[in-house]
């Protein structure tokens, strides 16, 4: 979903999908962003624009969460919180939250990498949301993060250090620079961004929780404070709840611009862009329409570029999933079989953990379109034992997928099913059918309330739908439809997945391969003017 470049205004969110906790830059003509991955692997997705509105990803600077053995199994609340972007002496730095273990960096000469491995900066339970400043009026460097209550009993506040201008370590036991609670009505401050402007230390930093906050910013002479605070952006009365945490980035012409996100149930964290100037009421920044978050406005002044968004569609040339897939854990060699031809080829994992998908490390995901959309797939079970099974998932708290699964006689059948948020086991969601060749179509297809509707094609239907099995309604072409509308649901920080996961029972010996073939998402509500 690209913006025109021929229309005079763009539309937000300008990325409608979860990039959660975004942070941007900007590098001579070219901007750069990165956001939150937490649990999944590669993570810190690397994305580009060259006008703010149009955005790709071209890669990842995490390819592996460490420790890796913490990292073995699903832990979607945990690893890469809030990361901040920032380009310094050449190089391009990242420094992030790991909730248990602290504030890690990483590096590269170009944003494509290659990027260093993890340095722990500093250890500690509850250090999130990182941010670096090298002071170029001084040559001083210090980096500010805030704090997760669930891990250190401590929130509401912004811890200040002084670091070695090298970035890997600090270099005092740091300072509480800003204490929510002394701030009549604020609550759960975090997510602060750092910078130098017009002689002041700013601080950009949401607070009143992703929901329903707002952003603040701070400034200060003094980089240990004393700062004042003042509210520069809130729903008002816009349909944006909670707009905040994110980044300021400044345009070649000297445009001020501001890159934030909004929670939105299972679709997660969509990022909006808004615009931003300096001076209003005392040399203050004021954000969107005079402190409220804006639908339309006009194009930055940059110049236009092709329609560009990231990439959901794949055909899995030689076997590699493209760069906007991930794993729920650290992924280990075998799940995926490389070959020359296209499909992604996975083999089917045996696992104790067979009964429930939001256990398994061995799902491969994508975010979950922010807009309407039929998502399909071609799926063949190929040689595999008794149980081995394979398919599409919507991943959640609760969760549904619909696949093919070997029976005891060695036949293919097309499963549907679901687990409930509070079960910890799946059930059918309809009965099974037969899948002549080991071969399905599958496809759901989400509404705008994130409300999924399951339906297959097993090349048996003759254009025709069946469905008096389940009541749902008539399919489309050769399509049935399959058990009842499922609602998908976020995870605790994260929007509801899109995943293809195979897997087999606990066992002896090669359970069997799956192959999914043909991966399309394709748009109901086409927004091309945004």
């Amino acid at each position: 979903m690209s913006a025109d470049p021929a229309e005079p205004v763009y539309r937000n969110p300008v990325l409608d999908a979860d990039w959660s906790d975004p942070d941007v830059i900007r590098v001579g003509d070219d901007f750069y962003l990165t956001a939150s991955s937490f649990g999944r692997v590669p993570g810190l997705p690397l994305l580009h624009s060259r006008d703010l509105v149009n955005w790709t990803l071209v890669g990842h600077a995490l390819q592996r969460l460490e420790p890796e053995s913490e990292f073995a199994a699903p832990r979607h609340d945990c690893g890469v919180w809030a990361p901040s972007l920032r380009h310094h002496d050449g190089r391009f730095w990242i420094f992030w939250g790991d909730p248990d273990r602290g504030v890690f960096q990483v590096n590269a000469p170009e944003i494509r990498g290659p990027w260093t491995r993890p340095h722990l900066v500093k250890a500690g339970k509850g250090l999130i949301d990182p941010c670096p400043l090298w002071d170029d009026e001084t040559g001083e460097a210090y980096l500010v993060h805030a704090w997760a209550k669930s891990r250190s009993g401590v929130k509401n506040r912004l811890t200040g250090h002084r670091m070695h201008p090298h970035g890997t370590e600090l270099l005092d036991e740091g300072k509480v620079i800003v204490d929510g609670d002394r701030i009549p009505g604020w609550f759960t401050l975090e997510g602060p961004k750092l910078y130098r402007h017009d002689g002041w230390f700013w601080i950009f930093a949401p607070a009143g929780g992703v929901e329903t906050g707002w952003q603040g910013a701070f400034r200060s002479r003094a980089f240990f404070g004393p700062y004042e605070e003042k509210v520069v952006l809130e729903q008002k009365d816009t349909d944006v709840n909670g707009p905040h945490q994110g980044g300021w980035v400044r345009t070649p012409s000297g445009e001020d611009w501001f890159l934030h996100f909004q929670q939105r149930g299972a679709y997660g964290r969509v990022v909006h862009l808004q615009p931003m100037r300096w001076g209003g009421g005392g040399g203050w920044p004021v954000i969107g329409d005079d402190g409220a978050p804006v639908a339309e406005h006009r194009r930055p002044d940059l110049p236009p570029q092709p329609p560009a968004a990231p990439a959901t569609d794949d055909d899995f040339p030689g076997g590699r999933p493209g760069r906007q897939w991930q794993w729920t854990a650290n992924p280990r060699d075998g799940w995926a079989t490389h070959h020359s031809a296209d499909g992604l080829r996975l083999t089917c994992v045996r696992t104790p953990d067979a009964h429930d998908l939001r256990a398994l490390p061995n799902v491969l995901t994508q975010r979950l379109p922010g807009t309407p959309c039929t998502v399909e797939v071609d799926l063949r079970l190929d040689d595999g034992e008794p149980g081995a099974r394979a398919g599409l998932a919507v991943l959640g708290d609760a969760y549904s997928w619909i696949g093919l699964q070997r029976g005891p006689d060695g036949t293919v059948r097309l499963v549907h099913r679901f687990a409930e948020t509070v079960a910890d086991q799946e059930r059918d969601a309809a009965p099974p059918r037969p899948a002549p060749g080991g071969r399905a179509r599958l496809r759901v297809d989400i509404d705008a309330g994130a409300r999924c509707r399951f339906s297959y094609d097993t090349g048996d239907t003759g254009g025709t739908a069946n469905t008096a099995d389940t009541g749902d309604g008539a399919g489309q072409g050769g399509f049935r439809p399959s058990g009842q509308v499922f609602a998908a649901t976020p995870w605790r920080w994260v929007g509801a997945l899109l995943g293809l996961v195979a897997l087999a029972p606990t066992g002896q010996g090669h359970a069997g391969t799956a192959t999914f073939t043909q991966f399309r998402i394709r748009i109901q509500e086409k927004r091309a003017d945004r």
